[in-house]
C-alpha cells in the first residue's frame, strides 16, 4: 500500500487507528503523547478570540457562528480540547460549535473556522530520489514487521504533482501534504462566508523541496519524537507538516482575499495585542501562570516560531 494509505489506516482506522482509541492523547502527563497551545488552558482561546475579533474588522462577531474543526471529543484528547478551544473563554461570537475528527463537516454562514493541529494530521505521501529518478514510497509487510518499499507506480494523487518534483539528490524525501489541500477545499466549497483561521506547522514548498532531505514525518508517543513510523502503528501520533504555498493557495481558489501566514508570535501581537495588554497589567508586578503561558505561547524558542497561523476572508461565494 502507499505510505499515505498507511497513515491513514494508523491513524484514523476505526477501530485501531490512533485517534480512534479512547485514551487521553494530549496533556502533559507521562501518559499522554504531546501537548498543544490549548493545553495551556482559557489563554489561548482569550488569545484566539481578541485576534478573530480584529481580523473580522467592522464585519459583526455577533452574527458569526464560531467552528472549531477537528476537535477531539473530551472522552477521546481530554482537557481542554474536549470541548473547543473557546470553551469557557467569553467571546461575543453568535454561537459556537465544535466539529470533531471524522464527523460530517457543516459549516453555517457567516462563521469563522478554526483548527488547532488539523492539518499536519492528515495523510501524505511520500517520495524518494534514487536512481536519478522520484519513486512514491509504499509500506509492506513482511513477517510481523512493516517495511518501507518502492511502488512500482505512482498513485494518481501523486501523478498529478510529479511535475512540481525538483531534480533533487539522490536519496532526498519529500513528504507531500496533499490530504491537507483536499480539506482546506472541502472546507472552502461550502458555501459560507467569513474567517478562516488554522493554527499548525508547516514550510513553504521550497523549504520542503530544497531544504528537508528527509522529510518531515515524524511519530509522537509518550512525548517523545522518533522517525520510527512503523513502531507502534495506532499507537502513536503520526505527523507530516504542511505545504502553507500550497493551503493558500487553495483558499484563494475558493474565494478568500490574500490569504496571510504569520508566525504564531507575530499573529497575536499584531491581532491580539489588546488582549495581551490587559494580561499584562493585570499580572502586573508578579510573575503568575498566565505571565508564563503568554510566554510559551508567544516566544520564539516555545511555541512562538514552531508554530505558524493561515488566515483569510471570504466575503461572498460564488454559490
Amino acid at each position: 500500500m502507499s505510505f499515505a494509505r498507511f497513515m491513514e489506516l494508523a491513524l484514523y482506522h476505526p477501530e485501531r487507528g490512533y485517534y480512534a482509541r479512547s485514551r487521553r492523547r494530549i496533556g502533559r502527563t507521562p501518559e499522554t503523547d504531546f501537548f498543544t497551545a490549548a493545553s495551556l488552558g482559557p489563554l489561548f482561546g482569550e488569545l484566539v478570540v481578541e485576534a478573530c475579533i480584529t481580523l473580522l474588522g467592522p464585519r459583526s462577531p455577533g452574527a458569526h457562528t464560531f467552528v472549531e474543526i477537528g476537535v477531539e471529543s473530551a472522552g477521546e484528547g481530554g482537557g481542554a480540547a474536549g470541548g473547543g478551544v473557546i470553551e469557557g473563554v467569553a467571546h461575543p461570537f453568535g454561537a459556537a460549535r465544535t466539529s470533531p475528527r471524522g464527523r460530517p463537516l457543516v459549516i453555517p454562514s457567516p462563521a469563522v473556522v478554526f483548527s488547532n493541529e488539523l492539518f499536519d494530521a492528515q495523510p501524505c505521501h511520500r517520495v524518494v530520489r534514487t536512481g536519478g529518478r522520484w519513486h512514491e514510497v509504499g509500506v509492506a509487510a513482511r513477517g510481523d514487521a512493516l517495511v518501507e518499499v518502492l511502488l512500482e507506480e505512482f498513485t494518481p494523487e501523486v501523478a498529478a504533482v510529479t511535475d512540481r518534483l525538483p531534480a533533487a539528490a539522490e536519496g532526498y524525501r519529500i513528504d507531500l501534504p496533499l490530504a491537507a489541500v483536499q480539506l482546506v477545499r472541502q472546507i472552502g466549497t461550502q458555501p459560507w462566508t467569513g474567517l478562516f483561521v488554522a493554527f499548525d506547522y508547516g514550510k513553504s514548498w521550497r523549504e520542503l523541496a530544497e531544504e528537508m532531505p528527509a522529510g518531515t514525518v515524524r511519530a509522537y508517543r509518550r512525548h517523545r519524537q522518533s522517525g520510527d513510523l512503523f513502531a507502534h502503528p495506532g499507537e502513536q501520533d503520526l505527523t507530516c507538516h504542511v505545504c502553507w504555498d500550497w493551503l493558500a493557495a487553495a483558499l484563494a481558489e475558493q474565494g478568500f482575499a490574500a490569504p496571510g501566514l504569520e508566525s504564531q508570535e507575530a499573529f497575536f501581537v499584531h491581532h491580539a495585542s489588546a488582549a495581551l495588554g490587559r494580561i499584562a497589567a493585570a499580572e502586573a508586578g508578579r510573575f503568575s501562570s498566565r505571565k508564563l503561558g503568554v510566554m510559551q505561547l508567544l516566544h520564539p524558542s516555545n511555541m512562538g516560531q514552531k508554530f505558524q497561523v493561515l488566515w483569510a476572508l471570504r466575503d461572498q461565494t460564488g454559490e
